[in-house]
């Protein structure tokens, strides 16, 4: 599961069944922008996925596509998973094998002591592998420290107080906002959380939710003010999907006429010229307008 997915599925207990969208009463623009996205796209339970995965994952999209990083997902689960088929998994690190096939350890163990070069040899397809595969080791040398392992961190992740997990992820080398907030959301499935990819923050700006010269920090407080907590998760996924299929950065369906978005009526353009059919950052937009 890709954390940012092309479809709106983030997966659960049950990843399988699909939960009825319930827009209701929209007390904010942006509530109404999240509702709106519901009648497009279809929700699905939060939560669910391990913390740990859920972290590598992210810190593998982090400034490529899920093209790139899906691969090397696969690629370094397969290497390094606890429930990998390797025949020499019992030579790694003097791993001992548990009779199946594997090497019993947990993935963040796998992964503290894994050769750096040959995990980025393997995550190559992610980009910028040699510093990922530094981040990737270092996350789970401390995680296998502080918390025992993939277990431990997995439920520190999904009981303890968000505000704490979310410093503390924060404080791990390579971890920025969006990548502590995506684990607290696909793993701990917390409500009120709302990460801010590159097409949250250009949607949030472009709209008017946030102000046109928001950083991602910015934008995620007035999303996260202005969207029920358990609407969050689910807005940020569908507005991933709603800025590939309609609010691209390079040419808005608004551009084709008011009947090609069907968020026309709650957006405000900002950045965007209609009639000249040009499309500008929303910070640049509002310097222009400033002069």
């Amino acid at each position: 599961m890709p954390e940012e997915p092309t479809e709106n599925i983030s997966g659960g207990d049950d990843g399988s069944v699909a939960a009825a969208f319930e827009a209701g009463d929209a007390g904010t623009r942006a509530e109404a922008v999240v509702d709106e996205l519901g009648g497009l796209y279809w929700q699905k339970t939060y939560g669910g996925k391990d913390a740990f995965e859920s972290l590598v994952r992210t810190i593998l999209s982090q400034n490529t596509s899920d093209v790139a990083s899906q691969p090397a997902h696969d690629a370094l689960m397969e290497r390094y998973g606890a429930e990998r088929n390797d025949a020499d998994a019992a030579d790694d690190a003097g791993a001992e094998d548990d009779g199946d096939g594997t090497d019993g350890r947990d993935l963040a163990a796998a992964l503290a002591s894994a050769e750096q070069s040959e995990l980025a040899e393997t995550i190559s397809s992610a980009g910028l592998y040699n510093q990922k595969s530094e981040m990737i080791i270092g996350a789970a040398e401390r995680i296998c420290e502080e918390y025992g392992g993939r277990e431990g961190f997995d439920e520190f992740v999904r009981t303890e107080d968000p505000s704490e997990v979310r410093e503390t992820l924060l404080d791990v080398h390579g971890v920025g906002p969006k990548t502590a907030d995506c684990v607290l959301l696909f793993a701990g499935g917390r409500d009120g959380v709302f990460p801010v990819d590159t097409h949250v923050h250009r949607i949030a700006r472009r709209m008017g939710l946030a102000p046109a010269d928001a950083d991602h920090e910015t934008v995620r407080e007035h999303l996260e003010a202005d969207v029920p907590g358990e609407k969050c998760g689910f807005g940020h996924t569908a507005m991933i999907q709603f800025g590939r299929e309609y609010c691209t950065a390079r040419r808005p369906a608004c551009l084709d006429g008011p009947e090609a978005c069907p968020l026309y009526d709650l957006c405000d353009r900002v950045g965007v010229d209609e009639v000249g059919e040009s499309v500008v950052d929303p910070a640049e937009a509002a310097e222009l307008a400033g002069e």
